[in-house]
């Protein structure tokens, strides 16, 4: 599995992501952001990335139905993960598009 989930502090949802990224792992990840929301209100988003090769490449990657639902009571999304990466990261969460405040550190910070 590329995904597992832990639930932070109340507010704080927590991503290990490792391998490739598969597009059922990352709505069944969704649904449980969403979970959080209902029970908190808002939450923030930590997501650690560990040995990641990136996306699958099937799927369409586009639906923004998620983002337009809750971006409003997400405060922040932290990535953690090889630097390689923080370009691609950027682009697939929609940095600088959306309301959130979306950084990444390097997996040495």
């Amino acid at each position: 599995m590329s995904i597992e989930f832990e639930q932070g502090n109340n507010d704080v949802a927590v991503f290990r992501v490792s391998g490739v990224l598969k597009k059922n792992e990352f709505e069944g990840a969704q649904c449980k952001i969403e979970e959080v929301i209902k029970k908190t209100g808002h939450m923030q988003i930590l997501i650690i990335t560990e040995n990641f090769e990136g996306w699958e490449h099937s799927g369409d990657w586009g639906d923004w139905s998620f983002a337009e639902r809750n971006d409003s009571y997400i405060d922040k999304i932290a990535v953690v993960g090889d630097e390689k990466w923080r370009d691609s990261v950027f682009a697939f969460t929609g940095k600088g598009f959306r309301p959130v405040a979306i950084e990444y550190f390097d997996a040495g910070q």
